[in-house]
């Protein structure tokens, strides 16, 4: 399968003023496309051609590092993209997936924090996220485009901290570009559905 860029799923303003259009225009049309471009260069010859964008993931790990970087941001952002939304974020959370975060993590409170201490102790560029693996809940965080998929688990929340992802709007204050993020724009509802699938 070849590599192509998504829509966006809602306007370039829609998650304003916690990422500007600004942002977002060089994230997804720049970045995001970089990602996509370089990606269907590299995975020409790479012996994975039609198969999957998980197994492209998977298969290119520690192996073809190049394919591997650009697959994986491939990834990592065709699901940042959705798990955004206006108006999003907030403590009341679908109830199986709340359910799940009290028994596993601590409750909202203390996932919250443990989430944000990741995405702000993740040293240079890289990811937070909220990960399915073994049949528990777990917070984890990565370096560059790395993600659970390569560690046996199944990312249900990520947050990106590459600079691109926040310079624009919030300078170097990584750590309230996290607060504002997780506190307005997380798509629950989309968390919740990629946990019911995982959990299956």
């Amino acid at each position: 399968m070849s590599f192509s860029l998504p829509d966006l799923p809602y306007a370039y303003d829609a998650l304003g003023p916690y990422m500007s259009a600004e942002t977002l225009e060089f994230h997804h049309d720049k970045h995001h496309q970089a990602y996509v471009t370089n990606g269907n260069k590299l995975l020409e010859g790479s012996g994975l051609e039609g198969k999957s964008l998980e197994e492209v993931v998977k298969e290119s790990f520690g192996k073809n590092q190049g394919l591997f970087n650009n697959a994986g941001q491939h990834y990592n952002h065709i699901h940042f993209w959705k798990w955004m939304k206006p108006n999003g974020g907030g403590k009341s959370l679908p109830g199986k997936l709340q359910a799940a975060i009290d028994s596993d993590l601590g409750g909202y409170d203390k996932f919250r924090e443990d989430f944000l201490a990741a995405g702000a102790g993740q040293f240079g560029s890289g990811w937070a996220w909220l990960t399915f693996k073994n049949g528990k809940l777990e917070v984890t965080k990565t370096p560059n485009g790395e993600n659970p998929l390569v560690h046996g688990g199944t990312p249900l929340l990520g947050v990106d901290v590459w600079e691109h992802s926040y310079y624009i709007d919030y300078r170097n204050a990584r750590p309230k570009y996290l607060e504002a993020w997780f506190d307005n724009l997380v798509n629950w509802e989309y968390v919740e559905e990629l946990f019911e699938a995982a959990s299956k």
